[in-house]
């Protein structure tokens, strides 16, 4: 049976410096020098609207318009592709294993280099970003991209038209130093697995471009959770998702009353 694909792709920078918000706490071990706080404390008013402004759409992308939740509907494997002047594969590996242990519902794990993979982690040195665009997305697509974003890294995701991610393929820079590689991918594999938007006026979340964050913010672990919640479903409309929502925060038990400022 031939396969319809939607045929977009979420090509994603990522831009530096930082916002406040209150509930902080420090940055959790392994953070680069110079990491912004964690925020921790959210209502299910500021969980929601983070959900649908990340889950939704994407703000550069090729081919149809996505409509509705990208996520997978199977056990996720991973690979890395090692590469580059500085080797990061292993701290490529602890960002993945992260993930697996912080949100157990992708069901996430590394495949040896050989393997069939659903999420292609590719870590190349700065030089050959642009070279690397161009042999995914031919050179018209790649000098367009470049010339709006200026990024630092990329991630392609390849979806069925019902919404199940078929393939997802990162581009990770690992020649500028320890904090734009942490970043890089920790903000690419939120991309990769379906949180695929921006948002610039959300302080929480390593989704916001103005931002320099380096680890999985407690946030960003909490919207995840729900987009690989059960109830969550690829191809879900967002009144669909509005529809699912508050019964989903409310399970994860995670909220701080609406009056807490």
């Amino acid at each position: 049976m031939k396969q319809l694909f939607a045929g977009w792709f979420a090509l994603i920078a990522v831009v530096t410096a930082a916002l406040g918000a209150s509930g902080r706490q420090p940055p959790p071990p392994g953070s680069f020098e110079g990491a912004p706080d964690q925020y921790t404390q959210f209502t299910a008013a500021e969980l929601t609207r983070g959900f649908l402004a990340l889950a939704f759409g994407s703000d550069l992308r090729i081919g149809a318009r996505p409509l509705g939740i990208r996520r997978f509907d199977h056990a996720v494997r991973a690979r890395i592709v090692g590469g580059g002047t500085i080797d990061r594969s292993n701290e490529m590996a602890r960002v993945i294993e992260e993930y697996a242990r912080e949100v157990p519902g992708l069901e996430l794990s590394i495949v040896p280099p050989s393997a069939p993979a659903d999420i292609e982690l590719r870590l190349i040195d700065e030089k050959d970003f642009q070279s690397a665009l161009q042999a995914a997305f031919g050179a018209k697509v790649a000098r367009t991209f470049v010339s709006r974003t200026d990024p630092q890294c990329m991630t392609s995701v390849k979806s069925t038209v019902d919404g199940n991610i078929v393939h997802s393929v990162s581009f990770i820079i690992v020649d500028k130093g320890e904090d734009v590689f942490l970043d890089c991918a920790y903000h690419e594999l939120l991309h990769a697995l379906g949180l695929s938007n921006h948002d610039q006026y959300n302080p929480w979340t390593t989704l916001n471009q103005k931002r320099m964050v380096g680890y999985l913010t407690v946030y960003d672990r909490y919207l995840l959770t729900l987009l690989y919640d059960s109830r969550i479903r690829p191809g879900m409309t967002m009144r669909q998702a509005r529809t699912v929502l508050p019964r989903a925060i409310a399970d994860l038990r995670i909220t701080t009353p609406n009056h807490r400022r």
